[in-house]
């Protein structure tokens, strides 16, 4: 999977929002997980030093609680950043 998230950004990036908008749990841990596994090491170290421990170190485990930092560190490997969309059109 690392590979194939690498490969295919767009779909890493799909698949993170399904989850995100399906509100699993379980599921988004698994998926940053894998995340961190294939975009680990192309983050700048500047950023991971910010943190005070590898990015690996801030993953959730299978029982633990996932935290806001957690998703913000994969996806700041990933070059993106953790925005607010309103769900219903304003009118």
């Amino acid at each position: 999977m690392a590979e194939a998230f690498r490969e295919d950004l767009a779909y890493a990036v799909r698949l993170l929002n399904n989850i995100l908008a399906d509100g699993n749990q379980e599921e988004l841990q698994i998926l940053l997980r894998q995340l961190t596994k294939a975009f680990r090491g192309m983050s700048k170290v500047d950023d991971q030093a910010r943190f005070g421990r590898r990015s690996t170190d801030l993953m959730p485990s299978a029982n633990a609680n996932l935290e806001i930092r957690s998703l913000q560190t994969v996806l700041k490997m990933m070059g993106f950043r953790l925005v607010v969309q309103s769900i219903k059109q304003r009118h």
